[in-house]
């Protein structure tokens, strides 16, 4: 295999093993090393390709046991009657105190993780969107795990079902992603910070920093497209009602 994103090239492998049966769901997948000679890759791209495959669901990993290949989710979130601010919403007040509860209990390994992850968002942001959003879900599983919380976990999960399965909030969360990613980047770093000095408060302002930024620019948007709506009906109107139109409807009947 060769090219910059080798890790895309084994998460397409990978995934083509598991739907054709050679690597059922259930199953455990070769190890990590395993994996780099059968693919002819380095182990960091390994880990790379097990990142997004855990972030869209495909495999789980273990700690302490391996990677396993996950059931795919079957319910559909394509029907919810939810708005990309209902969401934001949802994620700060969820995401917040996950983030203070976190500072309390996570573990330097998951300090690690986590830049990790940032690393790989810092990349894809040159890139697509897909990789840099399966590196941001990761980022925010991790914190979500480092609080033991079960309930906790599951929440921040389905806040990410929603974000990638409703179309127009997919839509919405990736036009306030592209403008600024390096500014993304930092709000993460900041997270990462607080959480490694074990600081509730600082966790929780950071993370919520992070979103107010995210709807600060929903709102933005909504109101240019508002405009754009309201000046588009003006210039109809103005084309439909004009004088000059109406003089030269009203000459040709009379002719």
């Amino acid at each position: 295999m060769s090219g910059n994103r080798l890790y895309r090239q084994v998460v397409a492998e990978i995934t083509r093993l598991i739907q054709s049966g050679e690597f059922p769901v259930g199953s455990r997948l070769p190890a990590e090393r395993e994996l780099a000679d059968r693919f002819d890759v380095s182990r960091p791209t390994v880990r790379e390709a097990v990142i997004a495959l855990e972030a869209t669901g495909r495999i789980e990993v273990k700690t302490g046991s391996g990677m396993y290949v996950a059931a795919v989710e079957k319910e559909s979130h394509a029907n919810k009657a939810v708005s990309p601010f209902e969401l934001i919403e949802s994620r700060v007040l969820v995401e917040g105190e996950v983030a203070a509860l976190a500072a309390t209990m996570i573990r330097p390994e998951q300090i690690s993780q986590l830049r990790q992850v940032l690393d790989v968002m810092a990349e894809e942001n040159e890139f697509t969107n897909l990789g840099r959003d399966c590196a941001d879900r990761k980022f925010h599983s991790i914190i979500a795990e480092a609080t033991k919380n079960k309930m906790l976990m599951d929440m921040v999960r389905e806040l990410w079902d929603t974000q990638q399965g409703v179309d127009s909030i997919r839509r919405a969360h990736e036009s306030v992603c592209k403008p600024d990613p390096a500014v993304r980047l930092q709000e993460h770093r900041a997270v990462i910070d607080a959480l490694e000095k074990g600081d509730p408060q600082a966790a929780r302002l950071a993370m919520r920093q992070h979103f107010k930024r995210a709807l600060d620019a929903l709102h933005a948007n909504a109101e240019e497209e508002a405009v754009a709506e309201v000046r588009l009906k003006l210039s109809q109107n103005r084309e439909r009602f004009s004088a000059n139109r109406m003089i030269d409807t009203a000459n040709s009947a009379a002719d």
